[in-house]
């Protein structure tokens, strides 16, 4: 699957910047944050942000976070390469759900001088 150019996304006042230029974006959770803040909150936000485009969820080495995220509905989830890689994206792929075992090249909204170079960011063609 082709994606849109990846964003780090943090919270809604991310969303709402990454989605201001009016390109298409890919839209991803910190890394691990299936973790520390679950994927109700990730589903939540996207329906605060009424954004329905691509979305990733980092799951990070957790399996059981990534299959509850994709119970709760998810699109997206990466799940780095573990024992349970197999049946997670069995699961994934039945659901018409897009699994990746690393998270694609992002703009990290967190970095410094990121909401400056947004822009060019999704303008960029890798």
């Amino acid at each position: 699957m082709n994606l849109p150019q990846a964003v780090i996304v943090h919270g809604l006042v991310d969303i709402r910047a990454a989605l201001a230029p009016g390109r298409p974006v890919t839209l991803l959770s910190a890394p691990g944050a299936a973790l520390y803040a679950g994927g109700l909150w990730w589903r939540e936000l996207l329906a605060a942000a009424d954004y329905a485009g691509p979305a990733l969820l980092d799951c990070g080495p957790a399996p059981g976070r990534a299959w509850e995220a994709l119970k709760l509905g998810l699109r997206g989830v990466v799940l780095a390469p573990c024992p349970a890689w197999d049946q997670v994206a069995e699961y994934a792929a039945a659901q018409g759900a897009l699994l990746l075992p690393a998270p694609p090249p992002a703009l990290d909204f967190c970095s410094p001088g990121a909401a400056r170079r947004l822009e060019a960011w999704l303008a960029a063609n890798f």
